[in-house]
């Protein structure tokens, strides 16, 4: 990967390996220079994707050709100020400054210079992000790394080269990743058995090799990876902040965040550590997870972009003093707006010890089941329980109900939406709650009403549990405008008065 920058930006070797090194070490070898690549190619791909290019089968010529015939679409070019493909040390630069002078030169003099200067931007943005104590010497091994020269006053201005013409709100997604491994069991095998108290347990026969009916992978998921990756897709900038160990799950993870447009700079890849990974049996549609969870360095990282939301989900319970440098970081922060979906360890600590984190919330969404847990009203009162939770902090608090639908609640208004018919029968129900929680967010962020929010969610949880995996059934905004229009009458959101 080193090689890679190293042809982009033209650096001089062996200064820039070293200098690579050196920044690699000082970050605790976190991989930054592989997930910028991963970005700036995933960036690249998707511009060719959209003027009809096929990255696989692309020469040089025809992207410089392809390009040069949409200088004047401002709107292509919004996230490729750092963006260029190395074609055996042939550059073709995505920056839209090059593009606009390179219509007038012939393809030998063409400029790529706009975008090595952004690079450089870009790569010690992204260093100083990994690690912010050492932001004078990072400048200083940049600086020295035998690249051509360019005026990094705008980088010390900013900090962080933010591209303004990308006006997309951007959320962080703060949680744990993990891998989960299907196990999809025979019903022929195994069995649920109900306790004498109405529990139910998942059996198979003990001491014995049982056959099961196939293995699936699935990486980078969890309410916080699924939450973003519904957010890009819905349209928004998203960065995800994370920890992972140093394996090839954490590589796997990290390239696919990258090809679904997740910003992965405020991901830690701990040395020495394995990457999370969950086993999940699953029996008919319904699963029952095996878990463990890593042992991470929870730190809160200064986000390189301010984020206009924050949405916070499942985390490690060692993560206590994350949260509360977090809010630190908001209380300075007043007009960054923090979205809530507890995980396991949330409920755990219980209210009081989260009372901060409610407090500061815009918005929280949870299961009925977890209302009543939080608040301690009946379950019967709907109302009741959205009350009580207004009555910690959030504006507007959300409450999934299964197959009832789910509730949204604001300025003195409870709403109740049903949720979308299945096409078919669920394959797969994981990650179900995390697709509607987030595209509720997702709708809120991109200036829809509560209302209008609450009737995108469920649509995106019925596509989920159509295919397995709490990701491969994300929609975009245009797939969920095109279930709304095909909506049966009753499925509305209707105002409650009771």
């Amino acid at each position: 990967m080193a090689r890679y920058l190293q042809q982009l930006l033209n650096a001089k070797e062996p200064m820039f390996s070293a200098a690579m090194r050196q920044l690699e070490s000082m970050t605790r070898n976190q991989g930054i220079d592989v997930a910028y690549i991963g970005d700036i190619t995933a960036r690249a791909h998707d511009v060719m994707r959209q003027i009809g290019l096929n990255p696989a089968d692309t020469t040089e010529q025809e992207l410089y050709h392809a390009l040069e015939a949409q200088a004047d679409n401002g709107v292509l070019f919004s996230h490729t100020d750092d963006v260029g493909l190395s074609f055996g040390g042939r550059i073709i630069s995505f920056n839209h400054d090059d593009v606009k002078e390179n219509v007038t030169r012939p393809y030998d003099s063409r400029t790529v210079a706009h975008m090595r200067c952004q690079i450089q931007h870009g790569l010690t943005a992204r260093y100083v992000a990994a690690d912010g104590d050492d932001e004078g010497v990072i400048d200083e091994v940049v600086s020295e790394a035998g690249l051509d020269r360019c005026s990094l006053d705008e980088y010390h201005e900013k900090k962080l080269q933010v591209n303004t013409s990308d006006l997309r709100p951007y959320v962080l997604c703060v949680g744990d990743i993990f891998t989960d491994v299907f196990i999809k069991l025979l019903e022929s095998e195994a069995r649920i058995d109900t306790d004498a108290d109405g529990s139910k347990r998942l059996s198979v026969p003990f001491g014995s090799k049982p056959p099961y009916e196939r293995v699936d992978t699935v990486t980078s998921v969890g309410p916080s990876p699924n939450a973003g990756v519904s957010c890009a897709r819905l349209g928004l900038r998203v960065g995800m902040m994370s920890w992972l160990g140093t394996d090839k799950v954490a590589d796997d993870s990290i390239s696919y965040l990258t090809s679904e447009q997740v910003d992965v700079t405020p991901v830690v890849k701990q040395p020495d550590t394995p990457s999370n990974t969950y086993y999940v049996l699953r029996y008919g549609a319904d699963r029952t997870i095996l878990v463990k969870n890593e042992a991470y360095d929870y730190r809160w990282i200064e986000p390189a972009t301010k984020p206009d939301w924050i949405y916070l989900s499942l985390i490690s319970a060692d993560s206590w003093q994350l949260h509360e440098d977090m809010l630190a970081f908001l209380e300075v922060h007043p007009e960054v707006k923090l979205a809530f979906q507890p995980g396991t360890f949330h409920f755990k600590w219980g209210v009081d010890k989260l009372k901060r984190v409610y407090e500061r919330s815009h918005i929280v969404v949870m299961n009925r089941e977890e209302a009543v847990d939080v608040t301690g009203q009946s379950y019967d009162d709907v109302r009741a329980l959205a009350d009580a939770l207004h009555a910690v902090g959030p504006e507007v608090v959300v409450i999934t109900d299964g197959p009832e639908g789910s509730y949204a609640s604001y300025d003195g208004r409870l709403y109740k939406v049903p949720n979308y018919p299945d096409p078919a029968p669920p394959i797969d129900r994981t990650g179900a709650g995390d697709a509607f929680a987030s595209t509720i967010v997702a709708a809120l962020a991109l200036g829809e009403t509560v209302a209008t929010a609450l009737t995108w969610a469920p649509i995106n949880s019925m596509s989920v549990v159509q295919k397995l995996g709490a990701q491969a059934g994300l929609l975009g905004k245009e797939d969920i405008e095109g279930y709304l229009s095909e909506a049966p009458e009753w499925y509305k959101a209707e105002e409650l008065h009771i």
